[in-house]
């Protein structure tokens, strides 16, 4: 029996079924090798069919899941070479932000970066609030950028990476040592050194896409056995 609730404080129905499939995900409930159906996810959130399928078109979109004509869906969990894109687009995205919000950034913004590079340091024995606070500094720095699509696209990439769970997606790495990649590209960023910023960026995306292949390629079968520590992410799951 599926477990999943639906996840609180979300923008729409749609989007709260979005993120109770990816908790579900996470935590091992929605598994690679299943054929789930509309009417069990609908029954199983209490909600009607047409969210349902607003939500599962939208995971399609990402590549989270694949659609089955009359059956139902299919998890989708990335592979390595869909880490390897998935980081192409953010190395096309994420370093010129940062370049920029060191350049144009207002003072209020670089305050609110702060902060949010400190919230991740102070996060560093806590699982599940580092995740929460790594994405928020890296929307911060996206959005200091100029670029709330962007943003947006990023969000949506994290997504599918953040299926694989904690123990793939730190690549062997402690959440302190991750701690420490994000302080040159804050340290950048608050000086307005635009190139040092684009440049710290880059290096940590290459860095971090690079572990994250590699891992995927040494245990291919890593992702499906992420469960373990995943009930503690499923709450910071988006």
């Amino acid at each position: 029996m599926v477990r999943l609730s639906l996840s609180p404080g979300a923008p729409s129905l749609a989007d709260a079924v979005v993120d109770s499939i990816r908790a579900g995900v996470v935590a091992g409930e929605l598994v690679p090798d299943r054929t789930y159906s509309v009417y069990q996810l609908a029954e199983v959130l209490d909600v009607s069919r047409s969210p349902v399928r607003e939500a599962l078109l939208r995971l399609a979109e990402a590549g989270l899941v694949e659609i089955e004509r009359n059956r139902g869906f299919r998890v989708v969990l990335p592979r390595a070479s869909d880490i390897l894109e998935i980081f192409e687009i953010r190395l096309a995205l994420e370093p010129d932000a940062a370049r920029r919000a060191a350049e144009h950034a207002s003072d209020d913004e670089h305050a609110t970066i702060r902060a949010a590079f400190e919230a991740l340091g102070a996060a560093v024995h806590d699982e599940d609030r580092f995740w929460v606070a790594d994405q928020h500094l890296h929307d911060c720095l996206v959005r200091a950028g100029g670029n709330c699509r962007a943003a947006a696209i990023i969000e949506r990439l994290r997504a599918t990476t953040a299926l694989l769970g904690p123990p793939t997606t730190t690549a062997g790495r402690t959440l302190p040592e991750i701690c420490d990649e994000h302080e040159p590209i804050v340290a950048a960023v608050l000086a307005r050194d635009g190139a040092a910023a684009e440049r710290a960026m880059r290096h940590h995306l290459e860095h971090t896409g690079r572990l994250l292949a590699r891992t995927l390629r040494a245990d291919p079968a890593a992702p499906a056995g992420v469960s373990q520590s995943a009930h503690r992410r499923a709450a910071a799951a988006r």
